[in-house]
Order: structure tokens, then C-alpha cells, then sequence
């Protein structure tokens, strides 16, 4: 029954009541972290893309920030998810968990943090997707693993060295074969209220010859978190290479999303190749962004108000394999 199990948690699904934060041993494994200084006014995202290919293990590791543009990513190897929980390492220079958050990629770019998660995802038969999570062999999986939590330490960004207090930090994970070739993604919580926040993910899922566009909300309102998910919300994403809009009808709520790059540049984020290992810059996100979410019950509005410091993505098609890509024998 173990092997069964093992071999069904690898095509990315989970059974109820499991844990879609720990490794499935797919492909490809994500962890992202993001952190928003409100008062400071920075973001800083470190993501760990790991990869199982021909035998052996390698991960994709980046660090991206506001601030001049910053990103460094390197290919490290060996690399693995942990089996018991959230977390991830690769070589010796990334060590990432629910409490602690440790890269260095130079002496200019290096983070070293604790973490004090205020609000996880709580335990529910089913991760953020639903019952997707159930259904094995999807292009990918989304779930947010901590919606909110507190953190202390440093970090240095291009020279410019931080101290991390004040932050307010947010964690998730994905997985599957691969990256689809067109996704969208979104997450903000500098809003006013530090009670709220707020993330998004979608993309096209080919199925059966057709590729249905899917889109999954998450929605924290203090330590209640809400997920909205077809079949039990209609979810309509109006995604753009400058705009995300997203619209949610639920029984008991009405949400609607409006992201802006706000004249923010996208940074051009990493994507593992898992089939060529190689490299692809295929991700398009903004760091800093602006989002405003109304959300409603009824006839009673619980939120309307706007984050600054927003993230916001939209994925590519992969390059042309002449064109700009990596091999993941040779850091950056």
C-alpha cells in the first residue's frame, strides 16, 4: 500500500486530509518565499525550482528584489524536497523550511532568517485547488503554505545590507511535470489592514485535447482562510501583460481583483526545463505592483481597499531553444 501511495503522490496528487506542502517526489518541486516591508517600502522574493531528471537531482535558486532590478540565480546540485514538510535545500547554499529561510549566493545576496508563522494553511480535506488535488498527472499544482507570518534577521541585496523586522512574509508551493507554457499568478498583503490577504493562480490545463483556463483564489481575513475553487465558485481571470482582473462568485461572496504593474518593470524570473535542464526566463513578475480587492457578503463589503507592494505574473511560452536559456550544468 506504501508504494501505491508513494507512486500516486508522484503524478502530484494528494489524498484527503494529506499534505500538499511536503515533497510528492515529481519532477519538479517549487518553493517561493515572498517578503513586503510595508513601512520600508521593499520587496524580496527567493524561489528553489527542484528538479528530478535522468536520475539525479539539481534545483534552480534565485533571488529577485525591487530595488535597481536585483536578480542572482545559480543551479545547484544535489537538491530535495523534504518528505515531512515544507522545505526545500540545494548544495550548500539554500535552506529553506516553515521557520527559517537560509541562501547565500554571494556576498552580495545572501539572507538569513527566522521565521514566525502567524497563519498556515489550516488542515482541510483538500489543499488551495480543491478536489484537483485528488486528480493525478495536472500540468501543475498551486498551494499557499503560509499565509502570513513574522520574521527576523538580515538580509543583503546588491550591497545594500537589511535588517528584515517589520516584514511581513508569505510562503507557497507548486509542482508537477513541468511548467505550463502559460500561467498567471498573483499575491498581496501590504494592505492597510495587516489582517488581510490575498493570492491568486491560474493557467491553462490541457485536458482531453483541450486546454480549459483554470483559476484558484485565496482569500485571509485575519486567521480565516477562505478558498475559492471551481466546482464551488465560478473564478474568471482577465489576465494581460499589464493587468491581472479576477472575479469571484461564491454562494456567500462576491470578489473582484484588479492588479497594475503601477509602472513597475517586470523582472524576468527563472523556469527549470525539467526534460533539458536547462534554464528558461520565461516568468514575467512584477515585485511591486498595486492590487485592489473588494470582497463581499452579501450586501455587506468586508474589504475594499488597495495593496502597494504587490506581486504579480504572468508566465511565457518557453523560448526557442536556440534563444536565452541556461544550462543547468553552469551557475549564474
Amino acid at each position: 500500500m506504501s508504494r501505491l501511495l508513494a507512486s500516486y503522490r508522484r503524478t502530484g496528487a494528494d489524498l484527503p486530509f494529506g499534505d500538499p506542502a511536503r515533497d510528492h517526489g515529481a519532477r519538479m518541486e517549487g518553493y517561493y518565499w515572498r517578503l513586503v516591508h510595508p513601512d520600508a517600502g521593499w520587496v524580496i522574493v527567493w524561489l528553489c525550482g527542484v528538479c528530478r531528471s535522468s536520475g539525479s537531482s539539481w534545483a534552480t535558486v534565485a533571488l529577485a528584489a525591487d530595488a535597481d532590478a536585483f536578480l542572482r540565480h545559480a543551479v545547484l546540485e544535489p537538491a530535495a524536497g523534504d518528505s515531512d514538510g515544507f522545505g526545500a535545500h540545494a548544495g550548500s547554499a539554500f535552506r529553506g523550511t516553515l521557520d527559517q529561510l537560509r541562501v547565500r549566493l554571494g556576498d552580495d545576496a545572501w539572507i538569513e532568517a527566522r521565521l514566525r508563522p502567524r497563519v498556515i494553511w489550516p488542515r482541510r480535506a483538500m489543499g488551495a485547488l480543491g478536489l484537483a488535488h485528488a486528480v493525478p498527472g495536472l500540468a501543475q499544482y498551486w498551494h499557499p503554505v503560509v499565509l502570513a507570518a513574522e520574521v527576523c534577521g538580515e538580509a543583503c541585496v546588491g550591497g545594500q545590507q537589511l535588517r528584515l523586522e517589520g516584514a511581513r512574509v508569505y510562503a507557497e508551493k507548486n509542482w508537477g511535470p513541468r511548467f505550463p507554457d502559460h500561467w498567471w499568478w498573483g499575491h498581496a498583503d501590504a494592505f492597510p489592514d495587516a489582517d488581510v490577504g490575498v493570492a491568486f493562480a491560474g493557467g491553462r490545463l490541457p485536458m482531453l485535447g483541450v486546454s480549459p483556463a483554470a483559476t484558484a483564489v485565496v482569500l485571509r481575513l485575519g486567521r480565516h482562510v477562505l478558498r475559492f475553487v471551481p466546482p464551488f465558485a465560478r473564478v474568471e481571470a482577465d489576465v494581460g501583460s499589464h493587468r491581472w482582473r479576477v472575479r469571484v462568485r461564491a454562494p456567500r461572496h462576491r470578489l473582484e481583483l484588479e492588479g497594475h504593474a503601477d509602472g513597475e518593470r517586470p523582472h524576468r524570473l527563472p523556469v527549470p526545463d525539467v526534460e533539458t535542464r536547462r534554464v528558461d526566463f520565461r516568468s514575467q513578475q512584477v515585485l511591486a505592483g498595486r492590487l485592489r480587492l473588494r470582497v463581499q457578503s452579501g450586501r455587506r463589503v468586508l474589504v475594499d481597499a488597495v495593496s502597494p507592494l504587490a506581486g504579480l505574473e504572468l508566465g511565457e511560452p518557453p523560448s526557442n531553444p536556440n534563444g536565452e536559456a541556461q544550462n543547468a550544468a553552469d551557475p549564474a
